[in-house]
């Protein structure tokens, strides 16, 4: 129906001058930011290969990637849903740098379906990642970055989890569960379903150790004393457990020793984008909001599929809901409003202002619009032969 044509699509949104203004003031603050941080800027495209855009980063991933069929070369393409998978390839194929490598972005991203009750499809996704340094030092600061994004944008009362996916990892290996156990079992501790993960394991034969170890994940939540409690609980389950937990550990007191007072929760079966990283992982939250609002953490040889496996670390946010939980404003600039007069030493005045950096609205023919209504405090009047300011 022609008046439905100014609907847009659900979880599509439009951004208006005061929202864009505050948008736009947060985006350069923080890539100001990420340059003195040593991150350069890149700008992958909106459209892919599908085959290169969705790299190592699941199944997930996939189902929230629109895909069409290029028209020049008959192969399917994807619109980007994730800009993390991009930058590898930049990092990998196109720079091969053999330093470490620090790369930030900001662009849009489109989504197949909005993240969680009433999500955009269509955030602005801002991000930094690290390329080239296994240690944990590379991945807290990545964590500190993510940190200072969050206090550039206004957002107070922050927590953060961290956990570590390597460790379920080592378990669910030594389980021997098929594809589809696997898959189950991962659901329900994501939900925490203690009584299924029981059934699931009972159903499967899981040796009684591993099985323990596995149901006791879902109660390994909660301060530092967390990482001792799996340290006695997982005791038998090897060495490859034993250095996650090492790593854990440094990364949480390396955290503590730079930013002593931020609160930090553990959660062992926090396994955000499981398929996706090999390491730390890392969330922050605020207060009444169910859902993290920036994440991060290790993906280790994301680049292989490009020719070039690198340790890699990173996190990414939404300018979008940095804006709406933030406590900044970015006032409208003032403006000089010049009238309609085609004279030339008017005409050199609006140039050498505009130069300085004001903002100048100059008069239509028949526009009688109250300058103050344009966001004008100011005005050109004439005095004699030259122009001056004055205020509204």
């Amino acid at each position: 129906m022609k008046s439905d044509r100014w609907l847009l699509p659900e979880g599509i949104e439009e951004v208006l001058p005061k929202q864009a203004r505050r948008l736009e003031a947060l985006r350069r603050r923080l890539l100001d930011m990420y340059a003195g941080w040593g991150y350069e800027l890149v700008m992958p495209p909106m459209i892919e290969y599908l085959d290169s855009l969705l790299t190592g980063t699941g199944h997930d991933l996939d189902l929230q990637t629109f895909k069409l069929t290029d028209q020049l070369t008959g192969k399917l393409m994807g619109l980007r849903a994730d800009m993390t998978p991009q930058v590898a390839r930049i990092d990998a194929h196109t720079l091969k740098k053999a330093c470490p490598t620090r790369l930030c972005y900001i662009g849009s991203v489109l989504h197949t379906r909005p993240d969680g009750f009433a999500g955009s499809r269509s955030p602005i996704q801002v991000g930094a990642e690290l390329y080239g340094h296994s240690g944990s030092e590379s991945d807290v600061e990545v964590f500190r970055l993510m940190l200072e994004t969050l206090r550039q944008s206004g957002i107070a009362n922050l927590y953060f989890d961290l956990g570590h996916v390597g460790i379920y990892r080592h378990l669910i290996e030594a389980a021997g569960l098929s594809p589809e156990q696997q898959g189950e079992l991962f659901a329900a501790l994501q939900r925490k379903a203690i009584p299924e993960i029981e059934q699931l394991l009972g159903g499967a034969a899981v040796d009684k150790k591993i099985a323990a170890g596995l149901l006791g994940l879902a109660n390994l939540n909660g301060d530092e004393n967390v990482i001792d409690e799996a340290r006695r609980l997982l005791g038998f389950a090897g060495e490859g457990v034993g250095q996650a937990l090492d790593n854990l550990q440094a990364v949480a007191e390396q955290i503590k020793r730079c930013e002593p007072s931020i609160p930090l929760h553990f959660d062992l079966a926090e396994l955000r984008g499981y398929n996706y990283h090999t390491g730390v992982v890392f969330a922050a939250y605020v207060p009444g909001r169910g859902q993290s609002i920036a994440q991060g953490g290790r993906y280790d040889d994301i680049g292989q599929v490009f020719g070039r496996a690198r340790p890699a670390t990173g996190f990414s946010t939404d300018l979008k809901t940095l804006i709406d939980l933030g406590d900044g404003e970015a006032s409208a600039p003032g403006a000089i409003y010049a009238p309609h007069e085609n004279e030339t030493a008017l005409r050199e005045t609006i140039e050498q202002l505009r130069r300085q950096g004001e903002r100048v609205i100059s008069a239509l023919p028949g526009d009688n619009s109250d300058p103050q209504q344009l966001g004008c405090d100011r005005k050109l009047v004439r005095d004699g032969k030259a122009w001056q300011i004055v205020t509204i």
